[in-house]
């Protein structure tokens, strides 16, 4: 798969609670971003996007809606899929250290690669 091919391909977990969204330490970047990856063979959005922010966090979380077009952008955005939190303590087997993983407030100023459709859907998320 190429590079482009991944690209088109990927998703991104979109996860509120609280007021606040689920960032990790992006891998071979300096910041922070949403849980992200490439679906496996046959896999959905919203499945990939559950298995990813459970293997990378240990959070359960359940896949809900697509945000955008999936492939926006001429295909080289990725998919984000927002995702529901199920459970409040993330399981032992994560592949990211705590340190890496954070609950962002909404008041924060968001990671600069987000997708029209991601940066939309957290507006109506903002506190007032």
């Amino acid at each position: 798969m190429t590079a482009e091919q991944a690209a088109g391909s990927a998703v991104r977990a979109v996860v509120v609670y609280d007021g606040r969204l689920l960032l990790v330490e992006e891998e071979g970047r300096d910041g922070w971003g949403l849980p992200s990856g490439v679906p496996e063979p046959a896999e959905t959005p919203q499945a990939t996007a559950a298995r990813l922010v459970y293997e990378s966090t240990g959070y359960l979380v359940d896949g809900s809606a697509t945000l955008g077009a999936p492939g926006g952008s001429g295909g080289t955005e990725p998919a984000a899929v927002v995702c529901q939190l199920l459970s409040e303590d993330p399981s032992s087997g994560a592949r990211l250290a705590p340190e890496r993983i954070r609950w962002a407030p909404m008041d924060e100023p968001l990671p600069a690669d987000l997708p029209g459709a991601v940066r939309d859907y957290l507006a109506g998320h903002t506190p007032v």
